[in-house]
């Protein structure tokens, strides 16, 4: 199991740290863990299969 920061999340996805978080915001991406109070991070599987499901939602 491998926990991703946030610069290797928007590395994965192409996209901004402001998109990130407005996607949390409106349940559309997976929501990060908790590290300590005041870093986060994201299972590496659960973006993963955010990216996958995306694939397939294209058709």
């Amino acid at each position: 199991m491998k926990i991703l920061r946030l610069k290797q999340v928007v590395e994965m996805t192409e996209t901004s740290k402001t998109t990130i978080y407005r996607w949390i915001n409106a349940n559309q991406f997976p929501k990060p863990i908790n590290l300590s109070h005041a870093s986060v991070g994201w299972l590496e599987a659960d973006i993963n299969d955010w990216i996958q499901s995306k694939i397939q939602a294209r058709g």
